[in-house]
């Protein structure tokens, strides 16, 4: 049990004496007559015993958690050539460096599966960047593809199209407005088909279980386009859930009837924006704007459809 000398003027109430230790186990105790001051105090210490060095070495845990997807070779620093060339190493010093970062590569990914982790946390990387995804989208992706790798669906297909199909299954469960087509334009050799048919399979073999989009999620991206300010946002919400408690939602694209809401809303505020606005705002197709409008003016009767129906 180790035991500390405590400095200060705290005083034996038996004996007097100023002899104070502080325990292992959280007691302040008189050295010389053996008296507890205090017990049951706050116990700093770990919780964990180690008899050996190596023991010791095994138990403690210090450092920030590891993050989804990480391996343990991908916690050590790397050798990078620009800091190679940035030195200016002698001949000698810079064959040694060489070396030294080729050792390092060779032994910072023990397995195929270390590697194809890797490239897949770089691929999330550069594809989430200019979507400006968060953090916590970014591990998700990374918590799925590892879950991927683990049930065998990445050996035989591309590793970018995986990623593709695990971002767009992240951003479906945080109910972000990112949609397929968004994601696939920063893939390099991978279409939307490709990338569609590993997110169903994705989902199947995996069971996961996506939450239905809401269309309100894309109303912000789409008025933000538009120039739309918060009143007219608001507006469009209150429009989205009344579709949503009549039913005319279920099974409708939520771009597109975000964008129905938000045609419906300039037209009340007589601020009209054209179908055609609208739809390239939201990334849908006129029709499906068009659509859309006809269904919410006449189950919501929200203004005279013949008035308006026009206006394009």
């Amino acid at each position: 049990m180790s035991e500390e000398k405590i400095e200060g003027k705290i005083v034996c109430p038996t004996c007097g004496s100023e002899n104070i230790i502080y325990s292992s186990r959280g007691e302040l105790v008189c050295d010389d007559c053996g008296t507890v001051i205090s017990e049951r105090s706050l116990d700093f210490g770990q919780e964990w015993r180690a008899f050996t060095a190596e023991e010791r070495e095994k138990r403690s845990r210090t450092g920030e958690p590891l993050k989804p997807g990480m391996t343990t070779g991908m916690m050590s620093t790397i050798i990078d050539k620009r800091d190679i060339n940035r030195l200016k190493l002698d001949a000698q010093r810079r064959v040694d460096a060489l070396q030294m970062r080729k050792w390092q590569m060779r032994s910072r990914f023990q397995t195929a599966r270390d590697r194809s982790t890797s490239q897949a946390l770089a691929e999330i990387n550069r594809i989430a960047t200019p979507l400006k995804l968060p953090e916590s989208v970014k591990e998700e992706a990374a918590t799925i593809y590892q879950k991927a790798v683990d049930a065998g669906l990445v050996r035989g297909r591309s590793i970018e199209s995986i990623v593709a199909a695990t971002l767009y299954v992240a951003c479906r469960k945080f109910n972000l407005p990112i949609s397929l087509d968004q994601i696939t334009q920063y893939t390099k050799n991978q279409n939307k088909k490709d990338v569609a048919r590993c997110y169903r399979l994705l989902v199947k073999d995996l069971n996961i279980i996506m939450p239905v989009p809401d269309p309100v999620s894309y109303i912000p991206r789409i008025a933000s386009k538009l120039g739309l300010d918060e009143e007219a946002q608001k507006k469009a919400e209150e429009i989205i859930r009344k579709a949503q408690q009549n039913g005319i939602t279920a099974g409708k694209d939520p771009a597109g009837l975000a964008a129905a809401a938000i045609y419906v809303v300039s037209l009340l505020e007589n601020n009209r924006k054209t179908q055609r606005e609208i739809a390239s705002a939201a990334e849908v197709t006129e029709v499906t704007v068009r659509n859309r409008y006809k269904e919410l003016v006449e189950k919501l009767k929200l203004i005279p459809m013949v008035q308006d129906s026009q206006v394009v």
